[in-house]
C-alpha cells in the first residue's frame, strides 16, 4: 500500500466517471477509462478533448500540456484493462447487484494490493466490501458533480477497511487539489445525508401546492444564497437518483424526513427524471440541456395573484410606517426610503427612534464611501425618514409594517394599536419569520387588510421577501404588497400562513440534522461545514450559519416547526437545547458551536 497511486482505472464513463477521469489525467495520473458502451467511451474522450481545448483557449494550459493530458487517458470496454491499476474507482449505476458484480470481476483481475473504491452515495460500502475477496482494500470515494469543479471528496471507510488504504486515497485526493473529508459508512454520508433530506422536503412542499416551483427555488437562492434552488437541483441530480438515495436513507434512519415524497416516485416511473430526460420538475429544451422552456400542454397564463395578474386592482401606497428600532426595522425603513417612499420610523421612545435613524445614516454613509450611492441620494433618502416616539404617527400612512420582537403577544398588542391608529384602507403587515400571521390579523377589526412581509437580514442587501397571505387577506392587499415589493427592488415569493413559510421550513430541519450528526459523533463540525461549502456550494456551513443566526433564535424556530407539523424528526436536537441553556448563543455571546474573539 506504500506504492503511489499513479495508475487509476475508472469503471463507468457517464458524467461523473468522465469528470473523475479528467481530474486524474490533469493531475498527472495514468487513467484507464472502462465502460461496456463504446458510445460512452467515445463521449468521455470527446469531453476531455473539449474541456482541455477550452483551457488552452483561456491560456490556462499550453497545447503541449493538453496533448500530455489526452495521452494519459485511454479507454477500454473490458474490465481486464484494469489489471495494472493501483486504484480502481467504480462509478456504475446505484445497484447493489451491478456494483457487486463489478467488484467480483475486479477481484479476478487486479493485483492483491490494488485499492477498490466505490463512488456510491446511497449504498452501504460495508456491504459492497463484504462481497470482495479482500474487503480490507475496499472503501468509498465520493466525488461531487461536476467533479472537475467541486472541491470536496468524501472518503468513506467501513469497519473492514485498512487504515493504509484510507491514508493512500486521502493523500491522492489532496494531490488532486481536493479536500478530503473522512466519514463513516451510512447512506448519504455527510453532504448528501444533509442535502437530500432538504431536497425531499422541497419536493413535498411543491407537491402539496403550498408554493410554486419557481417561488420555492427563488426563495432558497435569494434567501439563503444557494447556487441553485432545490427543485432545479433535483432535476440536475436526477429525480430517480434522488429517490434511490432517499430510499436508502429512510431504510437506515426510519426518519419521515427521508421518506421519498410521492412525487419523486411518480416522476421517476413516468420517465421524467430531470435534465437528462428533458423533463422533471421543469421542462428543458432537450435532454441534457440546462435551458428551461414552458411546460408542454400548459397555457402561458399568469398565476392567480401574481404581479402579472393583480387579481382585482391594487391600493395606492405613498407613505410607509415601520414600527421598531432594531436592525431589521432600520434596514426596512432604509429600503423603502431609498425607493422614494415617505417613511415614518416609530419606536417606543423618541430617543430610540432617533438612534434607529442614526443607524440608517451610518449605513448610507458606508454606501457613499463604497461608491454605491451618491451624497445627494443619501441626503434625499435620509430626508424621507421621520422618526417618531409613538405609533400615533402612523395615522396617515398607507402601509404600516411592524418589525418588533418575535413574541406573539407583543405583536398582537401592537396590531391592536395599529387597528385603532391607522386610517381605514391602510395595509397592516408583519415581518414575522415564524409566528402565525392570522393571529396578528385576528387582533384587529380588519383581518382582510393584514398580510405578512418577511424580509431577510440584512434587509438592504437581501433580495427576497416572502409574501404571506392568510385565509382572510383580500386580493387587492395581496396584489398591492407584491407590487410594492417589486418597486423596492425585492423579489416577492408567495406562500401560505404556516410555520417557517418557505425558507425557514426548509432551512432549519437541515440545520437540525447537521447538529444531530455531531451529536452522534458521526462527523466533526469542521468536516460538516467543509462538506456543505465544498460539496453543496453553500456560502456557509451549517454551524457557521447557526452561530451567525443565533442558537436561541434557531431553537425558537425549531420549536415552532415541531409544534406546527408534529413530526418527531423536527424535534430540536438536544445539543442545541443544551447550548442555549448554557448561554452559548453564537457569535453575539462569543461562543456557540465555536468560540469567537470578544469585541
Amino acid at each position: 500500500m506504500d506504492t503511489p497511486l499513479s495508475t487509476v482505472a475508472v469503471v463507468g464513463l457517464g458524467t461523473m466517471g468522465a469528470g473523475i477521469s479528467e481530474v486524474l489525467a490533469r493531475a498527472g495520473r495514468e487513467v484507464i477509462g472502462i465502460d461496456i458502451s463504446e458510445a460512452a467511451t467515445a463521449r468521455a474522450t470527446a469531453a476531455l478533448a473539449a474541456t482541455t481545448a477550452r483551457s488552452v483557449a483561456r491560456e490556462r494550459i499550453t497545447e503541449e500540456e493538453r496533448r500530455d493530458i489526452l495521452s494519459r487517458f485511454r479507454v477500454f470496454t473490458d474490465l481486464r484493462a484494469a489489471a495494472g491499476a493501483d486504484l480502481v474507482i467504480e462509478v456504475v449505476p446505484e445497484s447493489y447487484e451491478l456494483k457487486q458484480r463489478v467488484f467480483r470481476e475486479l477481484d479476478a483481475v487486479v493485483r492483491p494490493d490494488t485499492i477498490l473504491a466505490t463512488g456510491t452515495n446511497a449504498l452501504s460500502v460495508t456491504r459492497l466490501a463484504a462481497e470482495s475477496a479482500r474487503p480490507e482494500r475496499v472503501l468509498g470515494l465520493h466525488f461531487f458533480n461536476p467533479a472537475p469543479a467541486m472541491k470536496l471528496v468524501e472518503v468513506v471507510s467501513s469497519v473492514l477497511t485498512s487504515p493504509a488504504a484510507v491514508a493512500a486515497v486521502t493523500t491522492l485526493t489532496q494531490e488532486l487539489g481536493k479536500e478530503a473529508v473522512a466519514v463513516g459508512d451510512r447512506p448519504g454520508f455527510v453532504a448528501d445525508g444533509l442535502l437530500f433530506g432538504y431536497l425531499n422536503q422541497a419536493a413535498a412542499m411543491y407537491e402539496s401546492r403550498y408554493a410554486s416551483r419557481e417561488d420555492i427555488d427563488a426563495a432558497m437562492r435569494l434567501g439563503c444564497g444557494l447556487p441553485m434552488g432545490p427543485l432545479a437541483l433535483l432535476d440536475l441530480i436526477g429525480v430517480d437518483t434522488a429517490r434511490t438515495v432517499l430510499d436508502a436513507m429512510y431504510a437506515a434512519s426510519q426518519d419521515r424526513l427521508h421518506a421519498p415524497a410521492p412525487i419523486l416516485r411518480q416522476l421517476s416511473e413516468a420517465g421524467l427524471t430531470g435534465r437528462k430526460a428533458g423533463r422533471g420538475f421543469y421542462t428543458y429544451e432537450a435532454p441534457g440541456s440546462p435551458v428551461v422552456v414552458p411546460d408542454p400542454l400548459t397555457p402561458a397564463v399568469p398565476a392567480p395573484g401574481s404581479a402579472a395578474d393583480p387579481g382585482g386592482g391594487t391600493r395606492e401606497i405613498r407613505s410607509v410606517g415601520v414600527a421598531g428600532s432594531g436592525t431589521m426595522a432600520s434596514g426596512i425603513a432604509e429600503v423603502f426610503a431609498k425607493a422614494g417612499y415617505a417613511v415614518v420610523l416609530a419606536a417606543r421612545s423618541p430617543e430610540k427612534a432617533e438612534a434607529a435613524r442614526a443607524r440608517i445614516a451610518a449605513s448610507l454613509d458606508r454606501s457613499v464611501a463604497k461608491g454605491r450611492l451618491t451624497a445627494a441620494a443619501r441626503d434625499e433618502t435620509l430626508a424621507r425618514i421621520t422618526p417618531a416616539g409613538s405609533l400615533d404617527a402612523f395615522a396617515g400612512v398607507d402601509l404600516a409594517l411592524e418589525a418588533v420582537a418575535e413574541d406573539l403577544e407583543v405583536k398582537r398588542e401592537l396590531f391592536a394599536t395599529l387597528d385603532k391608529v391607522c386610517r381605514p384602507g391602510a395595509i397592516l403587515a408583519t415581518t414575522t419569520s415564524s409566528l402565525p400571521v392570522i393571529a396578528c390579523a385576528r387582533a384587529t377589526s380588519r383581518p382582510a387588510d393584514v398580510i405578512g412581509m418577511h424580509f431577510f437580514n440584512p434587509a438592504p442587501a437581501m433580495k427576497l421577501v416572502e409574501v404571506v397571505r392568510t385565509v382572510l387577506t383580500s386580493d387587492d392587499v395581496h396584489a398591492t404588497v407584491r407590487e410594492v415589493t417589486g418597486r423596492i427592488r425585492k423579489h416577492p415569493v408567495d406562500c401560505g400562513d404556516r410555520a417557517g413559510f418557505i425558507v425557514n421550513a426548509l432551512l432549519f430541519p437541515y440545520l437540525n440534522n447537521a447538529i444531530k450528526m455531531v451529536q452522534e459523533h458521526y462527523a466533526s463540525l469542521d468536516d460538516i461545514d467543509a462538506a456543505m461549502r465544498l460539496g453543496g456550494g453553500y456560502p456557509m456551513g451549517p454551524f457557521e450559519l447557526l452561530d451567525v443566526v443565533g442558537l436561541d433564535v434557531s431553537l425558537a424556530i425549531e420549536k415552532v416547526l415541531h409544534r406546527e407539523f408534529r413530526d418527531p424528526g423536527l424535534a430540536p436536537a438536544p445539543l442545541l437545547e443544551h447550548l442555549v441553556a448554557a448561554g452559548c448563543l453564537g457569535r453575539k455571546t462569543g461562543r456557540g458551536f465555536r468560540e469567537y474573539a470578544r469585541r
